[in-house]
Protein backbone atom coordinates (compact mmCIF):
# COMPACT_ATOMS: atom_id res chain seq x y z
CA UNK A 1 0.00 0.00 0.00
CA UNK A 2 1.11 3.11 -1.11
CA UNK A 3 1.92 5.57 1.68
CA UNK A 4 -0.08 8.75 0.71
CA UNK A 5 -2.90 6.12 0.63
CA UNK A 6 -1.93 4.77 4.19
CA UNK A 7 -2.24 8.98 5.45
CA UNK A 8 -5.27 9.17 4.08
CA UNK A 9 -7.16 6.30 5.38
CA UNK A 10 -5.75 7.53 8.73
CA UNK A 11 -6.53 11.07 8.41
CA UNK A 12 -10.15 9.66 7.41
CA UNK A 13 -10.79 7.46 10.30
CA UNK A 14 -9.06 10.37 12.83
CA UNK A 15 -12.16 12.71 11.07
CA UNK A 16 -14.87 10.05 11.68
CA UNK A 17 -13.51 10.06 15.37
CA UNK A 18 -13.86 13.50 16.12
CA UNK A 19 -17.01 13.77 14.25
CA UNK A 20 -18.25 10.66 17.03
CA UNK A 21 -16.97 12.31 19.95
CA UNK A 22 -18.49 15.80 18.83
CA UNK A 23 -21.41 14.13 18.33
CA UNK A 24 -21.69 12.29 21.40
CA UNK A 25 -20.77 15.37 23.44
CA UNK A 26 -23.57 17.40 21.57
CA UNK A 27 -26.05 14.76 22.82
CA UNK A 28 -24.65 14.41 26.21
CA UNK A 29 -24.03 17.88 27.02
CA UNK A 30 -25.77 18.15 29.73
CA UNK A 31 -24.34 14.89 31.09
CA UNK A 32 -21.00 16.86 30.64
CA UNK A 33 -21.93 20.49 32.15
CA UNK A 34 -23.14 18.51 35.39
CA UNK A 35 -20.12 16.60 35.78
CA UNK A 36 -18.02 20.08 35.24
CA UNK A 37 -19.80 21.83 37.88
CA UNK A 38 -19.07 18.91 40.32
CA UNK A 39 -15.48 18.49 39.86
CA UNK A 40 -15.68 22.92 40.50
CA UNK A 41 -17.52 22.05 43.63
CA UNK A 42 -15.35 19.31 44.81
CA UNK A 43 -12.48 21.34 44.46
CA UNK A 44 -14.14 24.40 46.00
CA UNK A 45 -15.11 21.95 49.02
CA UNK A 46 -11.31 20.71 49.15
CA UNK A 47 -10.04 24.49 48.99
CA UNK A 48 -12.11 25.22 51.34
CA UNK A 49 -11.91 22.54 54.17
CA UNK A 50 -7.96 22.64 53.90
CA UNK A 51 -8.75 26.69 55.07
CA UNK A 52 -11.14 25.75 57.32
CA UNK A 53 -8.88 23.62 58.93
CA UNK A 54 -5.94 25.80 58.69
CA UNK A 55 -7.95 28.45 60.45
CA UNK A 56 -8.85 26.39 63.12
CA UNK A 57 -5.47 25.05 63.81
CA UNK A 58 -4.03 28.99 63.78
CA UNK A 59 -7.27 29.32 66.46
CA UNK A 60 -5.77 25.97 68.40
CA UNK A 61 -2.28 27.28 68.35
CA UNK A 62 -2.92 30.15 69.94
CA UNK A 63 -5.55 28.93 72.85
CA UNK A 64 -2.82 25.94 73.49
CA UNK A 65 -0.24 28.42 73.76
CA UNK A 66 -1.50 30.22 76.41
CA UNK A 67 -2.72 27.16 78.53
CA UNK A 68 1.10 26.32 78.44
CA UNK A 69 1.87 29.62 79.17
CA UNK A 70 -0.88 29.38 82.22
CA UNK A 71 1.14 25.55 83.06
CA UNK A 72 4.83 27.15 83.29
CA UNK A 73 3.11 30.09 85.78
CA UNK A 74 5.05 30.88 88.84
CA UNK A 75 4.12 29.65 92.13
CA UNK A 76 4.13 32.66 94.17
CA UNK A 77 3.07 31.60 98.01
CA UNK A 78 0.35 33.94 99.77
CA UNK A 79 1.39 37.03 101.75
CA UNK A 80 4.14 37.74 98.47
CA UNK A 81 3.89 39.96 95.97
CA UNK A 82 3.66 39.09 92.62
CA UNK A 83 5.98 41.05 89.79
CA UNK A 84 3.16 43.49 87.43
CA UNK A 85 1.38 41.83 84.87
CA UNK A 86 2.33 38.24 86.09
CA UNK A 87 -0.22 35.71 86.62
CA UNK A 88 0.81 33.66 89.81
CA UNK A 89 -0.45 30.31 91.61
CA UNK A 90 -0.50 29.81 95.34
CA UNK A 91 0.50 26.22 94.86
CA UNK A 92 1.49 23.69 92.11
CA UNK A 93 -2.11 22.62 93.30
CA UNK A 94 -4.00 25.22 91.96
CA UNK A 95 -1.75 25.80 88.60
CA UNK A 96 -2.28 22.49 87.38
CA UNK A 97 -6.27 23.05 87.89
CA UNK A 98 -6.37 26.23 86.14
CA UNK A 99 -3.71 25.03 83.28
CA UNK A 100 -6.18 21.39 83.20
CA UNK A 101 -9.52 23.43 82.78
CA UNK A 102 -7.06 25.63 80.37
CA UNK A 103 -6.33 22.48 78.18
CA UNK A 104 -9.56 20.91 78.05
CA UNK A 105 -11.51 23.37 76.69
CA UNK A 106 -8.87 23.35 73.98
CA UNK A 107 -9.02 19.71 73.14
CA UNK A 108 -12.93 19.68 73.46
CA UNK A 109 -13.14 23.12 70.96
CA UNK A 110 -10.52 21.68 68.81
CA UNK A 111 -10.42 17.85 68.78
CA UNK A 112 -9.30 17.04 65.48
CA UNK A 113 -6.25 19.54 65.31
CA UNK A 114 -2.95 18.10 66.28
CA UNK A 115 -3.15 21.68 68.76
CA UNK A 116 -6.16 19.81 70.00
CA UNK A 117 -4.92 16.60 70.58
CA UNK A 118 -1.76 18.04 72.03
CA UNK A 119 -3.89 19.99 74.76
CA UNK A 120 -5.62 16.65 75.48
CA UNK A 121 -2.01 15.10 76.45
CA UNK A 122 -1.47 18.22 78.62
CA UNK A 123 -5.25 17.53 80.50
CA UNK A 124 -3.92 13.99 81.10
CA UNK A 125 -0.43 15.09 82.45
CA UNK A 126 -2.49 18.33 84.61
CA UNK A 127 -5.11 15.43 85.69
CA UNK A 128 -2.16 13.26 87.02
CA UNK A 129 -0.41 16.49 88.54
CA UNK A 130 -3.61 16.75 90.50
CA UNK A 131 -3.87 13.05 91.89
CA UNK A 132 -6.69 12.42 89.53
CA UNK A 133 -5.27 9.12 87.78
CA UNK A 134 -8.30 7.51 86.25
CA UNK A 135 -9.21 10.90 84.34
CA UNK A 136 -4.99 10.87 83.31
CA UNK A 137 -5.32 7.56 82.27
CA UNK A 138 -8.38 8.10 79.93
CA UNK A 139 -7.03 11.03 78.62
CA UNK A 140 -3.76 9.83 77.64
CA UNK A 141 -5.27 6.76 76.69
CA UNK A 142 -7.19 8.77 74.34
CA UNK A 143 -4.21 10.18 72.80
CA UNK A 144 -2.30 7.29 72.64
CA UNK A 145 -4.86 5.46 70.59
CA UNK A 146 -4.70 8.48 67.83
CA UNK A 147 -3.17 8.39 64.37
CA UNK A 148 -0.74 11.36 65.48
CA UNK A 149 2.12 9.70 65.75
CA UNK A 150 4.30 12.26 67.56
CA UNK A 151 1.85 13.48 70.37
CA UNK A 152 0.55 9.69 70.76
CA UNK A 153 4.30 8.20 71.45
CA UNK A 154 4.25 11.49 73.69
CA UNK A 155 0.77 9.86 75.82
CA UNK A 156 2.32 6.30 75.54
CA UNK A 157 5.88 7.64 77.19
CA UNK A 158 3.28 9.26 79.99
CA UNK A 159 1.17 6.67 80.12
CA UNK A 160 3.75 3.84 80.85
CA UNK A 161 5.54 6.88 83.69
CA UNK A 162 1.74 5.95 84.89
CA UNK A 163 1.55 2.93 85.38
CA UNK A 164 4.44 2.44 86.75
CA UNK A 165 3.60 4.74 89.60
CA UNK A 166 0.52 3.43 90.17
CA UNK A 167 2.54 -0.59 90.38
CA UNK A 168 0.36 -1.55 87.53
CA UNK A 169 4.24 -2.87 86.53
CA UNK A 170 2.94 -5.27 84.04
CA UNK A 171 0.95 -2.87 82.22
CA UNK A 172 3.95 -0.03 81.88
CA UNK A 173 6.50 -3.18 80.69
CA UNK A 174 4.14 -3.77 77.65
CA UNK A 175 3.67 0.19 76.56
CA UNK A 176 7.16 0.96 76.81
CA UNK A 177 8.06 -2.15 74.72
CA UNK A 178 5.40 -1.10 72.43
CA UNK A 179 7.23 2.24 72.06
CA UNK A 180 10.51 0.18 71.62
CA UNK A 181 8.88 -1.57 68.91
CA UNK A 182 7.12 1.38 67.26
CA UNK A 183 9.26 4.22 68.16
CA UNK A 184 7.94 7.52 66.85
CA UNK A 185 10.23 11.26 66.26
CA UNK A 186 8.80 12.33 69.28
CA UNK A 187 9.78 9.50 71.59
CA UNK A 188 12.45 7.11 69.92
CA UNK A 189 13.80 3.68 70.95
CA UNK A 190 16.55 4.33 72.95
CA UNK A 191 13.99 6.51 75.58
CA UNK A 192 11.70 3.50 75.83
CA UNK A 193 14.92 1.14 76.31
CA UNK A 194 16.46 2.86 79.05
CA UNK A 195 13.06 4.05 80.81
CA UNK A 196 12.17 0.07 80.48
CA UNK A 197 15.56 -0.64 81.59
CA UNK A 198 14.89 1.86 84.93
CA UNK A 199 11.60 0.18 85.59
CA UNK A 200 13.20 -3.33 85.34
CA UNK A 201 15.84 -2.15 87.69
CA UNK A 202 13.94 -0.64 90.28
CA UNK A 203 11.52 -4.03 90.23
CA UNK A 204 14.77 -5.94 90.80
CA UNK A 205 14.59 -7.32 87.52
CA UNK A 206 18.25 -6.79 86.98
CA UNK A 207 18.90 -9.67 84.20
CA UNK A 208 16.32 -7.75 82.32
CA UNK A 209 17.66 -4.47 83.21
CA UNK A 210 21.21 -5.04 82.54
CA UNK A 211 20.70 -6.51 79.20
CA UNK A 212 18.50 -3.33 78.13
CA UNK A 213 21.47 -1.18 79.73
CA UNK A 214 24.17 -3.38 77.29
CA UNK A 215 22.24 -2.62 74.24
CA UNK A 216 22.02 0.87 74.73
CA UNK A 217 26.02 0.81 75.54
CA UNK A 218 26.37 -0.78 72.09
CA UNK A 219 24.13 1.12 70.61
CA UNK A 220 25.20 4.34 71.10
CA UNK A 221 28.36 4.58 73.34
CA UNK A 222 29.68 8.07 73.06
CA UNK A 223 25.69 9.65 73.56
CA UNK A 224 24.19 10.64 76.84
CA UNK A 225 22.04 7.52 77.07
CA UNK A 226 24.72 5.44 76.41
CA UNK A 227 26.82 7.17 79.30
CA UNK A 228 24.83 6.84 81.86
CA UNK A 229 23.92 2.89 81.06
CA UNK A 230 27.52 2.36 81.15
CA UNK A 231 27.05 4.18 84.77
CA UNK A 232 24.38 1.89 85.59
CA UNK A 233 25.92 -1.01 84.82
CA UNK A 234 29.32 0.07 86.75
CA UNK A 235 26.29 0.67 89.42
CA UNK A 236 24.90 -2.97 89.13
CA UNK A 237 28.41 -4.48 89.55
CA UNK A 238 28.44 -6.59 92.74
CA UNK A 239 30.56 -4.89 95.58
CA UNK A 240 29.66 -0.79 94.05
CA UNK A 241 27.90 1.54 95.80
CA UNK A 242 24.22 1.25 95.81
CA UNK A 243 24.54 -2.33 94.33
CA UNK A 244 22.41 -5.35 95.16
CA UNK A 245 24.42 -7.88 97.40
CA UNK A 246 26.49 -10.51 95.43
CA UNK A 247 24.19 -13.88 95.89
CA UNK A 248 25.94 -16.55 98.18
CA UNK A 249 27.06 -19.67 96.48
Amino acid sequence: MRSSTRHQLKTDEFRETTVETLNWASEHSSTLIATGIVAVIVLAAIIGGWAYVNYRNQQAHGGLAAAIDKYNAPILPAGQTAPPDTVTYPSAQERSKAANAAFAQIANQYSFTQSGRIARYFEGITFRDMGDNSSAERELSAVASSHDHDVAGLAKLALAGLYQDTNQTAKAIDVYKQLIDHPSPSVGKWTAEFQLAELYQSNNQLDDARKLYEDLQKESPTSPVGQVATQRLQSMRPGAAGAPPAMQP
